[in-house]
C-alpha cells in the first residue's frame, strides 16, 4: 500500500492539530524533530524540507502554523525564512540552533524569530517549546539566554532617555524572563500567580513594543533598562 504524503496524514489526524514545518538539512536532527512533533497529540507534521528554497515554497503553498528552521542551510540562511514569516504573518518562526550559531542569533531576533531550541533538546522539550510558542510565549533555553547576554556585554551607562518606564515589579519579571525562567518558575520566585506574571509580561512587551522573549531581551539590553550582569 502506498504511504500517504506527510500533509495528508497530518490532516487525517485532526483538523484541530497544529501544523509544523521542519527545515533542517541534517537527517538525524530532522528525524528527531519530526518524531518530536508526531509524538504530541496536539501537533502534526506538515512537512520536512532541507533547503531555504524548499522551505520558502512550502510556506507559500501551505501556510503551516509553526516553522522550525536551522540557520545554516545548504542554499542560504534560515533567517530568510524567518523574515518571510514575519512579513507574511500566520506562521510562528522558531530557530533550531547549536552553540556554534551564536553569531547569527541577534540577526534572527531582528528578523522576527520567536524562540530558540537546542538541537540536543529532548522530544518532550521540543514539543513543549512549540506549544509554548503557539500559546503566545517565546521558548528560550536558559543556556541560550545566558549566551545572548554574553553577546550584549557592552553596556550603556544607564537607561536611554527615550527608554520606556517600567514599574519595579515589571523590572523584576523582565530580569527573570531574560534569564530564561518560565512563567510558573517566576511566579514561585516572586510569590505571585502565573496569571499575574503573564499580565506583567504583556505590559512589558507593550512598553518595549516587542512580541517575544528574545526581542524583549535585545531591546531591554540595548536601551539600558537592564544590564547583562543583572
Amino acid at each position: 500500500m502506498m504511504a500517504l504524503p506527510v500533509r495528508a496524514r497530518c490532516h487525517m489526524l485532526s483538523d484541530m492539530a497544529h501544523r509544523v514545518l521542519i527545515v533542517e538539512d541534517e537527517p538525524t536532527v530532522r528525524s528527531h524533530l519530526a518524531d518530536s512533533v508526531r509524538a504530541h497529540p496536539s501537533l502534526c507534521l506538515d512537512g520536512e524540507e532541507e533547503t531555504v528554497a524548499g522551505g520558502a515554497r512550502h510556506l507559500a503553498e501551505h501556510r503551516p502554523e509553526v516553522l522550525l528552521t536551522d540557520l545554516g542551510l545548504p542554499d542560504g540562511s534560515g533567517i530568510e525564512l524567518i523574515r518571510r514569516c514575519a512579513r507574511d504573518g500566520g506562521t510562528l518562526p522558531l530557530v533550531i540552533t547549536v552553540f556554534g550559531d551564536d553569531q547569527h542569533v541577534l540577526a534572527a531576533i531582528r528578523a522576527g524569530a520567536l524562540g530558540y531550541l537546542l538541537k540536543s533538546e529532548t522530544q518532550a522539550g521540543v514539543a513543549r517549546a512549540i506549544m509554548e510558542a503557539i500559546s503566545g510565549g517565546s521558548p528560550l533555553s536558559p543556556s541560550i539566554a545566558r549566551r545572548l547576554l554574553g553577546e550584549l556585554r557592552v553596556e550603556p551607562p544607564g537607561p536611554a532617555a527615550d527608554a520606556p518606564r517600567l514599574s519595579e515589579r515589571e523590572l523584576e519579571v523582565l530580569r527573570h524572563i531574560v534569564k530564561g525562567f518560565k512563567y510558573d518558575e517566576i511566579a514561585d520566585l516572586l510569590a505571585i500567580s502565573p496569571a499575574t506574571v503573564a499580565t506583567h509580561v504583556r505590559k512589558v512587551y507593550q512598553k518595549l513594543s516587542v512580541h517575544s522573549r528574545s526581542e524583549a531581551t535585545y531591546e531591554a539590553l540595548q536601551l539600558g533598562i537592564i544590564r547583562a550582569n543583572d
